[in-house]
């Protein structure tokens, strides 16, 4: 085995020795040796809590969390006794230094370094390699620990890691089978990348919607630490990847970030080219969506940097080079380049610190201000993903501002008072809120690894400016007005405009509480008006619930809804509570296709957006049932997006329209709707290309042809859409919606049904990276769109609005595809 070197001179008090000759190894404490089966994670977690109770001086084992599963979520914090005795002051000094806490240095010549493990949980080699990397950190390299602390966090997805360690310890052959073609190298349907929701934990950093996410975050904010390492596996064949990224880098990135990713990478190499292992630098993994674990604290002032071993593959397998690529192999990898990066650290302390605070300085930003403006619930939901950053905000002091508007793609001026909500660049972590709200990110390089727009303005629905100029604040005061019952009421009328209202909504669902909502503006006797959506629940339709007043009063005081009693259901203006225009809505029984040809990801934010956002119930139905399933128990059926061209069969497929001609509604969701374009069944048709270069492909270039595929790519892009808002798919939207465009697909205007959301003759892009040759293909092109089939509908929805689940101005148009569209059909 290859090992680092150690420095000749090092003095050690007794007592360090002798708990250091006393601490097992992974492989005595195991029981098998390190790499020969996959541990558990339950033996994990014991393995590092013996660990911490052997060397109490040394570590300090957390917990921060548990997941979905009730896994426990830990970090080990690794340091020299003297460190870990001042931890806190240490701790509160490096956050000083940021500004991030006020007050006077005592020190600053510690450096902080995060080794995150197994993000992805079938990517199992990195939490084999922590244990060995906290056991050598404090057998051989106490050197390091004077000036360094060490913070380890051995698993960041267990539920996701055990789902795959059982499947392998239940399927693998013994010994085990390197045959790529082996049922223990093929895992099955949903696999075990993802979390329990089957989110991607690398790409929920910003976003924040998963519950092991949200517990991360509070811990690392303590922290902030200088160097940040997330540990994954690639595709067999591949060999080892470490920094330098890949180019785009985003513009915030410093020359010393820059620098010394370079300098950890030539360090790497040392130990890497003296074992002859194969790696590569500078290609495939850029550093500009800052939502993975490399950017996220990249942005946050961080050296943030992935590595990648080839893997995902049991205990072995012989890879198309002819080698045997084993889980020792891989963990050995990761073990050489966490401790490399850990002597880095330790060797550059001085620097690492003086660079940190520069970084906070926040030199040279473009735009100092952020001024955002909309309904109280939208500015409410980004206040809440800005305090799990702990990003501060303000309200707007009254004046005039200009700047960049970004409904309008232009520049201008407005007047703002203290309704609005402004975002100042003027702190520590304002580096972080160029990021996240700047209406364009500029791309160094069009070929990227993932999204290239996600500013936060278009994804909450609100209305900004972007201004050079600091903008003046006040204090934010609200009081919460709670409802009162009234006896007299005739009905409740609450509006409909946002997702709490769709959770107001399904509460009363779930407590049989009849509903009705308009489709028509109306005005009640007493001036208060209500737009198309707007929720009426009348106590006629009630009479048989006891304590009415108290169920609706009670759901609208826990979602904080406003209901107005109104005591006539004779409107001043447009219909009245009994007309047809008023119409039930429908407690439907919803059941969502899973499994196989099924992506994992888009079942998982259905799944998740059910339980944990709608709080209304769901059946899932596998795909391997489907054709024996009773469809006629069910009113909706959302078809995620997939991969359907083997599945829906004609028989299949015959089942599922004879199902909607009864009056079942189908909502089909990106590359579900390939189920039914071109299909001499339905009016859903692609977009014929309008592409009208000359060059041919295969005229182009070998080394000119990855980028030449980029004319064709669309890489998560922001357009603005027409919205037809009286369809009742489009309730509780203006006449424009800004869209997150994940691919170029584009489907025609339907010539029967409706086009509730579209681009029209010029497609607008706001935000991102388009290919020069999908723009053309966009014109009148469907975004989202309801199609009569019988008595039912197929709803279509180009764009996923679930995507990741931070889209949350989309989400509306989801509820209203289940509760408002084609709501007599189920009558």
């Amino acid at each position: 085995m290859h090992k680092l070197p150690v420095f000749l001179f090092v003095l050690l008090s007794p007592i360090f020795v002798s708990q250091a000759q006393k601490l097992q190894s992974p492989s005595e404490f195991l029981g098998y040796q390190l790499g020969t089966e996959f541990s558990r994670h339950h033996q994990v977690v014991d393995y590092f809590k013996m660990v911490a109770a052997q060397m109490p001086n040394h570590v300090k084992l957390e917990s921060y969390g548990e997941t979905y599963e009730r896994r426990p979520l830990y970090t080990a914090i690794i340091s020299s006794e003297e460190n870990i005795k001042n931890l806190e002051t240490i701790r509160q000094n490096h956050l000083k230094n940021a500004g991030i806490l006020d007050g006077n240095l005592t020190s600053n010549d510690i450096a902080v370094v995060w080794l995150s493990y197994n993000v992805h949980g079938n990517e199992a080699s990195s939490t084999e390699a922590s244990m060995k990397t906290i056991y050598t950190l404090l057998k051989e390299k106490q050197e390091w620990l004077k000036n360094t602390v060490v913070i380890i966090d051995p698993c960041l997805n267990p539920d996701g890691r055990d789902r795959y360690v059982n499947w392998y310890n239940q399927t693998k052959s013994t010994p085990y089978d390197i045959d790529q073609q082996a049922s223990e190298q093929n895992e099955p349907w949903p696999r075990g990348r993802a979390n329990h929701y089957l989110f991607d934990l690398n790409r929920d950093w910003v976003w924040a919607s998963q519950k092991e996410t949200q517990a991360r975050l509070k811990v690392y904010n303590k922290w902030l630490p200088q160097i940040h390492v997330d540990f994954h596996e690639q595709g067999i064949n591949d060999p080892y990847y470490f920094a330098p990224a890949a180019e785009p880098f985003h513009d915030i990135i410093t020359d010393w970030q820059r620098d010394f990713q370079t300098q950890i990478g030539e360090n790497h190499a040392k130990y890497f080219d003296a074992n002859g292992w194969l790696y590569f630098t500078q290609e495939r993994f850029d550093l500009l969506y800052p939502s993975y674990g490399d950017t996220y604290p990249t942005y946050m002032g961080a050296i943030g940097m992935t590595y990648e071993q080839s893997g995902q593959k049991g205990l072995g397998v012989l890879n198309d080079e002819g080698d045997i690529l084993t889980l020792v192999d891989r963990l050995e990898h990761h073990y050489i380049t966490g401790l490399s990066t850990v002597e880095m650290a330790s060797k550059n302390a001085e620097k690492l610190n003086a660079e940190f605070k520069k970084f906070f300085t926040n030199k040279n930003l473009k735009y100092k201000s952020y001024v955002l403006r909309g309904s109280s619930d939208k500015i409410d939901g980004l206040k809440a993903l800005l305090d799990k950053h702990e990003i501060t905000y303000g309200a707007a002091a009254s004046g005039k501002i200009s700047g960049y508007s970004y409904n309008d793609s232009k520049n201008g001026n407005r007047n703002v008072n203290s309704e609005d909500l402004v975002i100042s660049a003027h702190q520590p972590k304002g580096q972080m809120v160029q990021v996240l709200f700047e209406p364009h990110t500029h791309l160094a390089d069009s070929i990227t690894y993932d999204i290239t727009a996600w500013s936060l303005p278009y994804a909450y629905g609100l209305d900004a400016v972007a201004s050079a100029n600091l903008v003046g604040t006040t204090t934010i005061e609200k009081t919460l007005e709670l409802n009162a019952k009234n006896a007299n009421a005739v009905a409740y009328v609450a509006k409909w405009d946002h997702m709490k209202d769709a959770e107001f909504l399904a509460e009363l669902l779930k407590q049989n509480i009849k509903i009705r909502f308009t489709e028509k503006p109306l005005t009640t006797r007493n001036s208060e008006s209500f737009d198309r959506g707007a929720l009426i629940i009348i106590r006629g339709d009630n009479k048989k619930v006891e304590n009415f007043d108290d169920i609706v009063i009670a759901a609208a005081n826990k979602f904080k809804r406003k209901t107005v009693a109104v005591t006539s259901g004779f409107s001043k203006s447009g219909p009245d509570f009994g007309s047809p225009d008023v119409k039930l809505v429908n407690k439907h029984n919803i059941a969502v296709l899973s499994g196989n040809y099924t992506s994992s990801l888009g079942y998982g934010e259905l799944w998740h957006f059910f339980e944990q956002q709608l709080h209304y119930p769901v059946t899932s139905i596998n795909t391997d049932n489907f054709a024996r399933t009773n469809l006629d128990k069910y009113t909706v059926l959302v078809i995620p997006n997939g991969y359907y061209s083997k599945f829906f069969n004609d028989s299949n497929l015959e089942k599922l329209q004879t199902w909607v001609k009864k009056g079942g509604k189908v909502i089909a969701i990106d590359g579900a709707l390939n189920i039914f374009a071109d299909h001499k069944d339905f009016g859903l048709k692609t977009n014929a290309s309008k592409d009208t270069t000359t060059v041919k492909t295969n005229l182009i270039a070998y080394a000119e042809r990855e980028r030449e595929d980029t004319n064709n790519l669309i890489t998560g892009t922001i357009f603005k859409t027409e919205v037809d808002h009286t369809h009742p798919l489009a309730f509780g939207y203006d006449k424009n919606y800004f869209t997150l465009k994940s691919g170029s697909t584009a489907y025609s205007l339907l010539e029967k049904g409706y086009n509730v959301a579209y681009l029209g003759q010029t497609p607008k892009k706001a935000s991102g990276f388009a290919g020069k040759n999908t723009l053309k293909n966009l014109e009148n092109s469907l975004i989202f769109g309801e199609e009569r089939l019988g008595n039912g509908s197929i709803i279509y929805m180009v764009d996923n609005i679930l995507f990741r689940n931070f889209w949350e101005n989309g989400k509306l148009f989801f509820v209203n595809a289940i509760f408002f569209v084609n709501n007599s059909a189920f009558e």
